[in-house]
């Protein structure tokens, strides 16, 4: 999706562990990450998993801790969770104020503005917003005096406490801005949007095989396979291929090597996803994704490129987590089965 003159590509992981190792596949295609944290169970044990990938790849890690319009653990508490269940420092951003059915909004620390909003019925429509200055009447009036005071306090004690903002550690993983909100109200979203814009990087140059860094203004076309999943059209049972573009510029039909093979194959069939919706891609630059039906043999990790000699790392594999038989009843179908069970390796 587009905002603010800039293309976002949002790859949505499943957070169930079921699927954990194309969480881990997906987070080798992105250049920064959005960790969600739901505000009354803190950490989970699948974050953990995750938070350690990221950590071996030095990717940044903004985090958004989500469902503050319901019983919620204390902001403090939560923060601390982060630093010492995953090492991880924070900076909050902003800070919200009261929580659960009390919840009015947050406190933007580095602009020092109250972001007061209101309630939408599912989050179907954008929150409305109102601004107001930290000190400004209408807002002291919003809460009881004690609790007031106490807010006040807490935004002073972050101040004092926290470590500062700082650009580089964000960029190198080491350090994580954090956002609170409500995303079934639509509220704190568009801060997060903001700050992901104006605080991440800019897509990566990548490594190949050879030790180089490939750079994203390399003449040829480059990108790596990172997934893959058949049946997206059950009508077809088509097999759609999604790549990470590290260099080059993409264009309709153009033609690429598979480099693990050698064969050239023309790219005709190219789409961007959301959900099941799919929109034709004419051409496509270095940090986008893309997605292609084709009957080629790919496997993950399989680099396409219009220059043959350029050949990305491995993606690395991991322990298997889940054990099972799989048996054919249906001995006339063996082909279907065999086929089935390649696609699913």
């Amino acid at each position: 999706f587009e905002y603010k003159n800039h293309k976002f590509n949002l790859l949505d992981t499943p957070g169930h562990k079921d699927f954990s190792e194309d969480t881990y596949r997906v987070l080798t295609a992105v250049d920064s990450v959005i960790m969600v944290i739901d505000a009354a169970k803190g950490i989970e044990s699948q974050t953990v998993k995750l938070f350690e990938i990221c950590r071996k790849q030095q990717i940044p890690i903004f985090t958004f801790i989500n469902k503050l319009d319901r019983p919620a653990k204390s902001p403090i508490e939560l923060l601390d969770q982060i630093e010492d269940v995953l090492g991880l420092h924070t900076f909050p951003v902003n800070w919200p104020i009261e929580s659960g059915e009390f919840f009015k909004g947050v406190y933007d620390r580095l602009k020092k503005e109250v972001h007061l909003f209101e309630r939408s019925v599912g989050g179907i429509y954008k929150a409305g917003v109102s601004i107001h200055s930290l000190s400004d009447p209408f807002f002291k009036n919003l809460l009881l005096e004690n609790i007031y005071k106490e807010f006040v306090e807490e935004i002073e004690l972050l101040d004092y406490a926290h470590v500062s903002f700082d650009r580089e550690k964000i960029h190198s993983g080491d350090l994580s801005p954090v956002y609170f909100g409500s995303a079934s109200n639509n509220f704190g979203i568009e801060l997060l949007l903001n700050g992901f814009l104006d605080y991440s990087a800019p897509p990566k140059p990548r490594q190949v095989l050879s030790g180089e860094i490939l750079s994203l203004t390399d003449p040829s076309f480059a990108a790596f396979v990172f997934k893959m999943q058949t049946n997206m059209n059950p009508m077809h049972r088509d097999r759609m291929v999604f790549a990470r573009v590290c260099a080059g510029k993409f264009q309709r039909d153009l033609k690429v090597f598979h480099t693990r093979t050698g064969k050239e194959i023309r790219l005709s069939s190219a789409h961007s996803v959301f959900g099941n919706e799919r929109e034709t891609i004419h051409e496509s630059y270095p940090g986008d994704i893309i997605g292609f039906i084709t009957n080629a043999e790919f496997k993950i990790g399989d680099t396409i490129s219009s220059n043959p000699k350029i050949i990305f790392k491995k993606i690395p594999r991991f322990a298997p987590e889940i054990f099972a038989y799989i048996h054919n009843i249906n001995t006339s179908q063996y082909k279907s089965f065999r086929k089935g069970l390649d696609h699913l390796l």
